[in-house]
C-alpha cells in the first residue's frame, strides 16, 4: 500500500462515488454525457485515473530551450526540516561520490500505528533526527556515532503520536510531537529546557525564525512559541479538515510574514508577530476522475523564492503566489505531496503519481515531463493470479546536489538524475524503503529510512 494512500481518515465510501460514471455509460447515443468527459474504456481496457487531471503537457514554446541553474553551494547548516525558514534551499554540495559513508539506527521505526515522518537537521557537526516514537537522537556528523538521546513519549504510552519534527537554533533542539507536546532540549547535552502541552496533536514539523517557533497542529491551528520559555504567543484555528497525508508539513517565514500549510487544502499567510491573518489561498480542487481529490492536504512544505510562495496540493493544484499579497502568478494542475523545489530559471515537482515536472519560474509551462515509475509498476500481494494489487513506488525529494536531482522512493533506492535532461545517472541501494525528503550537511547526504535509521551519503 503507498504511503501516500496511508491517511489518518480513510473515506472509504467516497470511493463509490466513481461508480456513478456507469450510469451515463448505459444510455444509447452518449446521453448523459459531457462532450469534453474525456475517454472512455472499452470492456477490458484499463485507462489510468491519474492521467486524466493531472496531464503536465510540455510546452512547445520551450521545446529545445535550455534554463539556467546555479552552481552548488556548501551546505554548513541545515537547521529546518525544508533546509532554512524560507523552506528555499537551491544547489547544496553534498553526495559528489554517492557512496554511503554510514549508516546509524535511530531507534523505532514505521509500523501500523507508528511512521518516521521527520527529515534529519544538522548543525555545528551534529545530526539530529527523529524515530517513529518520537525519540530524538543527537549523532556525530563524520561518524554517526550517537552522543544522546532523549524522549518526549508519555511513559506507559502505547503506539499512536503520529507527526511531528525536528528544528534547531539558538543552540536548542525543538521537537513537535503527536503527544501533544512542543519540547525544547539542549543541543550539547540533551537536557530538557522546557516542554508545552497542547490540546492538540502536533502533526506539522516546527520552524524557527527569531524569538518564536511555529508549528501546525493536527486541527489546523497555527501556533507560535516562545523560544525561550516554551509559553504560546498566538495560535489561529483555520477549518478542521479531519482527512491527510502522512507527512510533516511545516510553515515557511520570511520577515515578518508566515505561510502555513492547511490539510484543509488552504494556504495561509499571517504576521508573525502577532498571528493576524494577511492573506489565504485556496489550492484545491474537485476532480470527476478520483475521489482521492477530496483529499486536499498541502502535505509538502511551502517555499518562499525570491518574493513568490511555492506550494503544492494532494488534490491537484501547484501554485506561484505572491508573498505580500496571496495574488496567484499562475496556477498547474499537478496533485503533489512534496515539496516544490525552485531552483535558478526552474521550479521542479514531483507528482503522487510518480512524474517529475520542471515549469518555468515565471510563467509555470512546462519543460519536460519523466515518468519515474517506468518499468517500476509491478503486480504484487495475488492469489493464483486474482486479487492481485498494483504497486507504484513512491518518491520524496527533490533536493538538487552536486549536479544531481536526488530522489528516495519507497523501493529503498537513492536515485540521482540530470537535473536538465532527468535522465538517471545514479542509483545507491539504501536497503530500506524512505518516505522522506533527503536534507544535505557538510559534503553529505542525508537520508532517513522507514526502518528507523539515518544513512549518510558522501
Amino acid at each position: 500500500m503507498n504511503r501516500f494512500a496511508r491517511t489518518l481518515l480513510v473515506c472509504g465510501a467516497a470511493l463509490s462515488v466513481a461508480a456513478c460514471g456507469t450510469v451515463s455509460s448505459l444510455l444509447p447515443f452518449s446521453l448523459g454525457r459531457s462532450p469534453d468527459a474525456g475517454p472512455v474504456a472499452s470492456q477490458g481496457e484499463r485507462l489510468s485515473v491519474l492521467e486524466f487531471d493531472q496531464a503536465m503537457v510540455p510546452s512547445p514554446a520551450l521545446a529545445g530551450r535550455d534554463f539556467f541553474i546555479p552552481g552548488p553551494q556548501a551546505a554548513v547548516s541545515w537547521p529546518m526540516p525544508g533546509g532554512n525558514a524560507e523552506n528555499a534551499v537551491e544547489h547544496v554540495i553534498a553526495g559528489a561520490d554517492f557512496t554511503i559513508a554510514w549508516r546509524r539506527n535511530i531507534g523505532a521505526g514505521s509500523a501500523r500505528t507508528r511512521q518516521v515522518m521527520s527529515p534529519a537537521v544538522a548543525e555545528n557537526g551534529r545530526i539530529f533526527a527523529l524515530d517513529a516514537e518520537h525519540t530524538v537522537s543527537a549523532l556525530d556528523a563524520q561518524s554517526g556515532s550517537v552522543i544522546w538521546r532523549a524522549s518526549v513519549k508519555p511513559e506507559g504510552r502505547e503506539g499512536g503520536g503520529f507527526g511531528g519534527g525536528v528544528a534547531l537554533s539558538g543552540g536548542k533542539v525543538f521537537v513537535s510531537s503527536g503527544y501533544r507536546t512542543m519540547t525544547a532540549f539542549d543541543q550539547t547535552s540533551g537536557a530538557m529546557l522546557w516542554q508545552t502541552p497542547v490540546d492538540v496533536p502536533i502533526h506539522g514539523a516546527p520552524t524557527v525564525a527569531g524569538s518564536r517557533v511555529y508549528v501546525v497542529d493536527l486541527d489546523n491551528q497555527v501556533i507560535a512559541f516562545d523560544v525561550n520559555t516554551g509559553s504560546v504567543e498566538w495560535s489561529y484555528r483555520g477549518i478542521v479538515e479531519p482527512a491527510r497525508i502522512m507527512r510533516a508539513s511545516s510553515p515557511a517565514i520570511t520577515g515578518d510574514t508566515v505561510i502555513a500549510p492547511m490539510s484543509s487544502g488552504e494556504v495561509f499567510a499571517f504576521r508573525a508577530t502577532t498571528g493576524q491573518p494577511v492573506w489565504q489561498e485556496e489550492l484545491s480542487r474537485t476532480t470527476r476522475t478520483s475521489a482521492l481529490s477530496e483529499i486536499r492536504d498541502v502535505a509538502g512544505r511551502p517555499v518562499i523564492s525570491r518574493g513568490f510562495v511555492y506550494a503544492a496540493s494532494h488534490s491537484g493544484v501547484l501554485a506561484s503566489m505572491d508573498v505580500r499579497t496571496g495574488e496567484a502568478r499562475w496556477q498547474v494542475p499537478v496533485a503533489a505531496v512534496n515539496a516544490p523545489l525552485p531552483v535558478g530559471d526552474v521550479v521542479y515537482i514531483v507528482s503522487k503519481a510518480g512524474e517529475l515536472s520542471v515549469l518555468n519560474r515565471e510563467t509555470g509551462q512546462v519543460y519536460w515531463t519523466k515518468d519515474l515509475n517506468e518499468g517500476r509498476v509491478r503486480q504484487e500481494g495475488g492469489f493464483f493470479g486474482f486479487f492481485d494489487r498494483t504497486v507504484r513506488p513512491s518518491w520524496s525529494g527533490p533536493l538538487l546536489a552536486s549536479n544531481r536531482l536526488v530522489l528516495t522512493n519507497s523501493d529503498g533506492e537513492l536515485v540521482g538524475l540530470n537535473p536538465k535532461t532527468g535522465e538517471v545517472i545514479s542509483t545507491l541501494n539504501l536497503g530500506a524503503a524512505s518516505y522522506v525528503a533527503p536534507t544535505a550537511f557538510n559534503g553529505a547526504i542525508l537520508v532517513v529510512t522507514d526502518r528507523g535509521e539515518v544513512i549518510s551519503v558522501r
